[in-house]
């Protein structure tokens, strides 16, 4: 990982000025990802939901829908989310799903409506101030026992500007103990890309389960 630029900023700036990175950047982002391979990381999420399918599914951070097409092949409902026009724009034009355009920190969520929640390398870019409240709001829209993925870059925990884009680079600890706080329980973890030495597995997926009512995570 190249030295982060540890710029003083906030929340709001922060994810404001990686999405319009991502509106200018999103033509060339489709084509640098649109054949990644992260079929292990659907499976994970759809082996731990215990509801009948099809699953009603948030893909969070969605980008151009690559993996709403997979989750609907595979007969499910899938949902997008991506706070940038031009992801969001994408994703309709090449999917037909449903896709709402919301950041991180703007996320109006039905209550207990999804079976599972993908984050594919999105819930990084959260700044660490901002997620608690992120991880919470996911939590209220999951169902009772629903599921939530995430895959993120690791690192020391260190946080900053690499580039034009904002991330928060979180190791296993830091980010249990932030997902635990947040109401879930940890199902499983595993590293990628799969096979190789621990110092080339720069992704670190995870998998938790609702398991505290939303309600009591919001005092009164």
């Amino acid at each position: 990982m190249h030295p982060l630029s540890k710029q003083p900023t906030d929340p709001t700036e922060a994810v404001a000025l990686t999405l319009a990175y991502y509106d200018t950047a999103a033509e060339a982002f489709r084509a640098g990802t649109q054949d990644h391979d992260v079929s292990q990381n659907i499976a994970a999420l759809l082996r731990h939901v215990h509801a009948t399918p099809p699953f009603t599914v948030l893909d969070v951070g969605c980008g151009p829908g690559r993996d709403l097409k997979t989750f609907t092949a595979l007969g499910h409902r899938a949902i997008g989310l991506d706070g940038s026009a031009a992801f969001v724009a994408m994703a309709k034009a090449d999917t037909g799903c449903e896709v709402w355009q919301q950041n991180f920190l703007a996320l109006d969520l039905p209550a207990t409506y999804f079976d599972g929640v993908f984050a594919n390398a999105s819930l990084f870019h959260v700044p660490s101030l901002a997620l608690p409240r992120v991880l919470r709001q996911l939590h209220a829209t999951l169902k009772p026992g629903g599921v939530l993925f995430s895959s993120n870059p690791r690192g020391n925990n260190q946080e900053g500007w690499q580039g034009d884009r904002y991330g928060a680079y979180h190791d296993l600890d830091t980010w249990r103990q932030q997902v635990t706080q947040a109401g879930f329980t940890e199902l499983e973890h595993y590293y990628r890309p799969e096979g190789l030495p621990r110092d080339q597995q720069p992704w670190l997926a995870s998998v938790w389960r609702a398991t505290a009512t939303p309600s009591s995570l919001f005092p009164a």
